[in-house]
């Protein structure tokens, strides 16, 4: 089933599951463990591109070209899908809030905490 899942989650990212993406997945599988077993992957995965969509859209740096932009927006969209129809109300506020320290960071060109610890902390919002 976990196949299945990402086959079709990953229909027109499926090149950026071997620049990172398929990395990123599993160093969050290892952070959606209370959640129950058939949410963990989609959970994986929903962090995964939403890490993965920050970096393409070059935050902190130099602005992205358009289809760069367009596919970091991509990924941003499936992954907030993904929390949506698979975590609850506060991971998903958390999600957001470090969405936001990370664009509010890039905005004001101050240094962000690590992307994927920020991703990680909020996997485990309980409120």
């Amino acid at each position: 089933m976990t196949a299945q899942v990402l086959d079709r989650e990953l229909d027109r990212l499926e090149g950026l599951w071997s620049d990172g993406l398929s990395d990123a997945y599993r160093a969050y599988l290892e952070s959606v463990h209370r959640f129950e077993p058939d949410a963990r992957p989609k959970l994986a995965l929903a962090a995964a591109l939403i890490e993965v969509g920050t970096r393409l859209q070059g935050l902190g740096g130099r602005a992205a070209p358009p289809t760069t932009l367009l596919m970091g927006d991509l990924c941003l969209a499936r992954g907030s899908r993904l929390l949506a129809d698979n975590a609850p109300l506060a991971v998903q506020v958390a999600f957001a809030r470090a969405i936001e320290s990370i664009a509010s960071a890039a905005a004001s060109s101050s240094a962000a905490p690590p992307t994927r610890l920020l991703l990680q902390q909020s996997l485990g919002a309980t409120r």
